[in-house]
């Protein structure tokens, strides 16, 4: 499967960005997917997901409130919202998906087995 995200960009603290993450190869069906952040420097840093046959989503606890996921089933598409951004959530930001995940290791980035090419989100103070 390969994995497009895309919806990146340069904006000011305390605006919103959408970000997409589009698979192609096969669907989402029966997989985990999660979105990923990385800043310069830094680990990558679990940011939220979803189970796809199922729809349940989930978000890092430091970011709920802020950070929601959704998805849309036909488009085989998943996004994530992100408001009221800080400089702090500069980063690159990853989707990435798998079959073999359960949900104790949905934040560790070698559960999953396809990555995305990230796209970059920075936010001025």
């Amino acid at each position: 499967v390969q994995l497009q995200a895309s919806g990146g960009g340069l904006v000011q603290a305390g605006e919103s960005l959408r970000l997409s993450c589009a698979a192609s190869g096969r669907t989402f069906s029966g997989h985990r997917v999660g979105w990923f952040r990385q800043a310069p420097g830094k680990e990558r840093e679990f940011v939220g997901g979803i189970r796809w046959s199922g729809g349940n989503t989930y978000v890092a606890d430091s970011l709920k409130g802020r950070f929601t996921i959704s998805r849309d089933f036909n488009a085989n598409t998943l996004y994530l919202q992100m408001n009221s951004l800080k400089p702090e959530d500069t980063a690159l930001y990853y989707c990435a998906t798998g079959t073999r995940i359960i949900s104790s290791q949905v934040a560790v980035p070698s559960s999953y087995d396809y990555w995305g090419q990230g796209t970059q989100v920075t936010v001025s103070s």
